[in-house]
């Protein structure tokens, strides 16, 4: 019976690490990142050195905030000290003003944290090469 009372205490427990774990960024789908990526579509191009509106997304993830010499940043994003991963991506997305005030881009929000990731995985298969 102790037993049975110490198994059941340890499952219980068990449940309530699960349940108090934070929730992580659903995993991104490259292939549908790539549709919703048609949004950002207007203003970038993932080839590199192709700059439009906004500047190349080729290569974005891992790269420093406001680094391409070829595209003209605000000075808001030239100050923000943020590198693009893929948390900084999705929040960027999310809310570009938000997290840069200043920021040049006027983009609608991305909102949905399943496409900001799906976004995100298709911006990582995208190589500056």
């Amino acid at each position: 019976m102790l037993r049975n009372a110490i198994i059941g205490f340890a499952l219980l427990g068990a449940g309530a690490a699960a349940v108090a774990l934070p929730a992580g960024p659903p995993p991104g789908d490259a292939a549908k990142g790539k549709v919703a990526f048609a949004r950002c579509a207007a203003c970038h191009a993932v080839v590199p050195n192709k700059n439009g509106v906004g500047p190349s997304l080729a290569g974005v993830v891992g790269r420093k905030a406001a680094s391409l010499p070829s595209y003209r940043y605000s000075p808001a994003l030239q100050k923000s000290g943020l590198t693009w991963n893929e948390a900084t991506i999705a929040r960027f997305i999310a809310g570009p003003s938000k997290l840069v005030p200043g920021t040049k881009m006027m983009a609608p929000a991305v909102s949905n944290p399943q496409d900001q990731a799906n976004i995100v995985a298709y911006l990582k298969t995208t190589g500056s090469k």
